[in-house]
């Protein structure tokens, strides 16, 4: 049995080893373009930071030690140029001598990953600016930035690669400005999460600009001029582009593979093509999303490498190992902060007209009584009928990794808010509370399902009508420090002895710091008559972070 791989890295390389371990007198061959067989593109962005300072340390494996330890024949500088299906023949171009050939296989395997976006726009290709894709673009920017240990670079693109090479940069002394076409960092994140992100950004110094498009580069004998419309241009020693990425299908397309509608190429249960004979996995296929149920790719190294075990078994065990698709659990650091998503936004939900409700919470990392403790704000997206959690996002400073892969179990397995409620962890005062932030988000979504609770989001804050009352229940020292325009402040401890001061047939909006208080004062008014009393989710907090950020954008449109 010859099995041929095109491709390395998490999906082909993941894929190469599995076979072997399934299958020891097989003949396994991997083809990688490149020079290298399998490294760590996720660390790429701290090693240009030189918070990697080892490059060794980046490669999992060689084409050397892919012989001696699984004896696969892993060929680099070798592209697969072209697919004969009917025969099952691969070509292949030997990119260091020119040499071409042909190679049958009995099964083959697609990972030829995906490809940076790079818009057709005026002096896109000179000299100083870059993608970021593999250890050579690795190698050139870090050299190339070396050169200016304060100068300015322009990343173009919020997205979790550009959100790190940002930081990474600023790290090494440059001046960072990053230039985002959409209304919000971090396309996965909902606005709310996304503007307490942006305001931290800003504090380190860095320009942000939203809703802005780069038209053109210009190079010029001081370096580079960046042109983006309806503004003035700005100057660069640097620029990388982080725009995005597509499926590499060009070898499936020839071969006459049938793509999904994102154009990636379209796998079924089995991660199997729309020829038997050959699978694909990584960033160039296109599955089923658990929860939309629309065909999309992903691309995450956790879901490839997962992949590519998948699809080993089913190769060498036959087809019945079935691949459950991904919900795109992602983390990023960005600076002081860290962000974190599963699941599908409720943005995403609402395009894709899947009703759901949302809830916001923020919680300690841990009790707050033990030093260090530090809020964490937690949004979930959950079925009104049933509960079934469909997506949850979080940002803090400490612990958000282990509670996001704690709903992100719940999100996969298809389970509820009312596990979150019952979720049973581990707890000392160093690392949590006896109730967890998972709890807390489980319970205000668990009264909010049950009517408990009734809250509005803050971008209907704006929509509250001059006859409607809005009431602050936080302490007048809070209340001075800052408030939403037109509430009056009555403190949640005084609440029951001043109803009298409250008309009972007004729409009443009540908010507080986070939220917690003004669920209390909602209980206290929802059982003396008043019947039409709203929470706004997450408080003060959230409100003045996305009002803040709301503001910011409307003067950059104008």
């Amino acid at each position: 049995m010859r099995y041929i791989i095109v491709g390395g890295v998490a999906g082909g390389a993941s894929t190469a080893a599995r076979l072997r371990r399934l299958d020891e007198h097989a003949e396994i061959i991997l083809f990688e373009k490149g020079s290298y067989i399998s490294y760590a593109n996720c660390g790429l962005p701290y090693y240009i930071g030189d918070v990697i300072t080892d490059r060794n340390k980046l490669f999992v494996q060689t084409a050397a030690s892919f012989k001696d330890r699984f004896n696969i024949d892993a060929r680099v500088m070798n592209e697969v140029t072209a697919i004969d299906a009917e025969k099952k023949m691969v070509q292949v171009k030997n990119l260091k001598t020119g040499e071409e050939y042909d190679l049958s296989y009995d099964k083959l395997v697609l990972s030829p990953g995906a490809e940076p976006i790079r818009p057709p726009l005026d002096g896109i290709n000179s000299e100083g600016i870059f993608t970021l894709r593999n250890v050579p673009d690795t190698d050139k920017i870090k050299a190339y930035v070396s050169k200016f240990p304060n100068g300015k670079a322009v990343i173009i693109g919020a997205g979790f690669i550009g959100l790190e090479m940002a930081e990474n940069l600023h790290n090494l002394g440059m001046h960072v400005t990053i230039i985002e076409m959409g209304t919000q960092i971090l396309a996965p994140v909902d606005f709310p999460i996304a503007a307490i992100a942006q305001q931290h950004i800003r504090s380190k110094g860095v320009d942000l600009r939203l809703k802005t498009a780069v038209t053109g580069f210009e190079r010029t004998e001081n370096g580079l001029k960046v042109f983006m419309k309806d503004e003035m241009p700005i100057d660069a020693d640097v620029v990388i582009l982080s725009i995005g990425v597509k499926p590499d299908t060009r070898l499936a397309t020839a071969a006459g593979l049938t793509l999904g509608n994102a154009r990636g190429i379209l796998v079924n249960d089995y991660l199997q093509t729309s020829n038997e004979d050959i699978y694909a996995v990584g960033d160039a296929i296109e599955f089923v999303n658990p929860i939309t149920h629309h065909s999309m790719p992903t691309y995450l190294a956790g879901p490839a490498n997962k992949q590519g075990r998948i699809c080993a078994n089913n190769m060498v065990l036959g087809n019945k190992n079935k691949y459950n698709g991904s919900i795109n659990t992602a983390i990023v650091k960005v600076f002081d902060l860290t962000v974190a998503v599963a699941g599908v936004a409720s943005k995403h939900l609402i395009a894709n007209k899947i009703e759901h409700l949302v809830s916001t919470t923020h919680s300690g990392s841990h009790a707050g009584y033990y030093p260090g403790s530090e809020q964490m704000t937690i949004q979930i997206n959950f079925a009104p009928e049933d509960g079934k959690l469909l997506g949850a996002q979080i940002i803090g400073t400490d612990g958000v990794d282990k509670r996001i892969d704690t709903l992100s179990s719940v999100i996969q397995r298809g389970s509820t808010i009312e596990e979150l409620t019952e979720f049973e962890h581990a707890y000392a005062p160093p690392y949590s509370s006896a109730k967890d932030p998972v709890n807390m988000a489980g319970f205000v979504a668990e009264n909010i399902m049950q009517q408990r609770l009734h809250v509005i989001p803050w971008s209907d804050v704006s929509k509250i009508a001059n006859e409607d009352l809005l009431i602050d229940v936080r302490t007048p020292v809070e209340f001075t420090g800052g408030n939403i325009p037109g509430s009056i402040n009555i403190p949640v401890d005084e609440l029951r002895n001043r109803l009298d001061e409250i008309n009972c047939h007004q729409n009443i909006i009540i908010y507080c710091q986070i939220g917690l208080r003004g669920y209390l004062a909602q209980r206290i008014l929802l059982q003396n008559g008043f019947m039409n009393v709203q929470n706004i989710s997450g408080g003060y907090k959230l409100w003045s972070a996305c009002d803040l950020e709301s503001k910011m954008s409307m003067r950059e449109l104008a």
